[in-house]
């Protein structure tokens, strides 16, 4: 029955939306870095900082709202998710000091966990048969990469006749309009028997004690930081330091004349390259180890990073860096999400991975503060770019431990009574 089950259901098309949409928005945030330090005069840092607490909002929340959901449902869980976004992003767009930005973004980063991947993921996970789930996972991701694509040129289209502030309530209007969606969030309960005699607090406490969790926690880090850092300041990075964009080559005849546009677009290219690479990702995680794929997807990331930051920064080494890095981007969700509920159950995998994915936050929001302080402090990003190549590397090495068996398989039978 199971391998008879159709790939794409009404959970799974609902699903992609709202990943799409919320992470649209999300994009974006990093073409907006430039413009808005330049009307207030704010440091550097202090747009960064808005963005890591956005990042650092979005982890706390994310177990948050996984429980919220399994708790209280998970169409509950979205409308409260977008309803919190929207209300950041309106409240952003009248910020005039870096503190009102700062402040407003603890909820958009609380909006984007209960529209992101915790809450979504868990749904169509549950929704999905055991053949399909790990290539559902990889679609859903795929859709974050798709509204990555049009997220980031979008708002640089639109700031060249639109002030940011308007922007950002366009934005709020969109992701409020995810709730029409949620009509077709109906996911059956596909837990096992024992899973749903366990309560939460017996799950996470087998989890805390399996070293195997620790180390998924510890290995989502890194992806965290590169993902946050290359999405945040990226654009500003290619305007500043990319060679220029001469006249009568291939990107200056497509209407790519300047490296802020280069820098939008290089967003874009990651999103697209990813949604290639995301799908690859979950073909590959149900035939192959999680745990090598995860380690190989890091080592792969480490070298591209080195690569691009010791060789000349041009526009042909941006756009190769962005579809090689694009093609390893979010390719570490549906294995580590899958990695999770493999290990320890579909019943509270939106709480257990929302777990894991504060680390992923954490990351997230070191990768984006630093950034922005250490140019304030250095002038470039040479120095936390290295940092990221470094935990990169530590992440390939976390995950090899990892111990890739369901948790309840490997507890002893209880003794017959008598």
């Amino acid at each position: 029955m199971d391998r008879s089950a159709p790939l794409f259901t009404p959970v799974l098309i609902a699903g992609c939306i709202i990943i799409m949409v919320s992470f649209a928005v999300r994009a974006s945030f990093g073409v907006f870095q430039i413009p808005i330090a330049e009307e207030f005069g704010w440091l550097r840092s202090e747009f960064s900082l808005a963005i890591a607490i956005q990042n650092l909002a979005w982890g706390i929340g994310q177990p948050v709202f996984g429980a919220i959901a399994e708790k209280i449902g998970d169409r509950k869980a979205i409308v409260m998710g977008a309803v919190v976004y929207a209300a950041g992003l309106v409240l952003s767009a009248g910020s005039t000091t870096p503190f009102e930005m700062q402040a407003y973004e603890w909820l958009v980063g609380f909006g984007i966990a209960g529209t992101g991947f915790g809450v979504v993921l868990a749904v169509v996970g549950r929704a999905s048969s055991d053949e399909n789930r790990s290539m559902s996972l990889a679609v859903v991701t795929a859709a974050g990469s798709a509204g990555q694509i049009f997220g980031a040129p979008a708002a640089e289209w639109m700031l060249g006749f639109l002030p940011w502030q308007m922007i950002f309530l366009i934005f709020a209007g969109v992701v409020l309009a995810l709730i029409a969606t949620l009509p077709l969030m109906r996911a059956p309960e596909t837990a096992g028997r024992a899973e749903l005699e366990e309560s939460m607090g017996a799950i996470l406490i087998k989890a805390f004690k399996d070293p195997s969790y620790t180390l998924i926690f510890l290995g989502f880090f890194s992806c965290g930081y590169q993902l946050a850092f290359v999405t945040a300041h990226f654009p500003a990075f290619v305007t500043e330091m990319c060679g220029p964009i001469l006249p009568g080559g291939a990107l200056y005849s497509i209407g790519i004349t300047s490296t802020s546009a280069l820098g939008a677009v290089a967003i874009s290219l990651i999103g697209a390259a990813n949604v290639g690479g995301t799908l690859l990702a979950g073909y590959l995680g149900k035939r192959y180890s999680k745990k090598y794929l995860l380690a190989a997807i890091y080592t792969g990331r480490t070298i591209a990073a080195a690569a691009f930051i010791i060789f000349p920064i041009t526009p042909l080494s941006v756009i190769i860096f962005s579809v090689v890095m694009g093609s390893l981007w979010l390719a570490t969700v549906p294995l580590t999400s899958g990695l999770v509920a493999h290990i320890y159950g579909l019943r509270y995998m939106g709480t257990l991975y929302g777990i894991v994915f504060f680390s992923h936050q954490l990351g997230s929001f070191l990768g984006v503060w630093l950034g922005g302080r250490m140019y304030d402090i250095y002038g470039d990003y040479t120095t936390v770019w290295w940092i990221g190549v470094g935990i990169g590397a530590f992440s390939a090495i976390v995950h090899l431990p990892v111990k890739e068996r369901p948790l309840r398989a490997a507890a002893p039978a209880a003794p017959a009574a008598g």
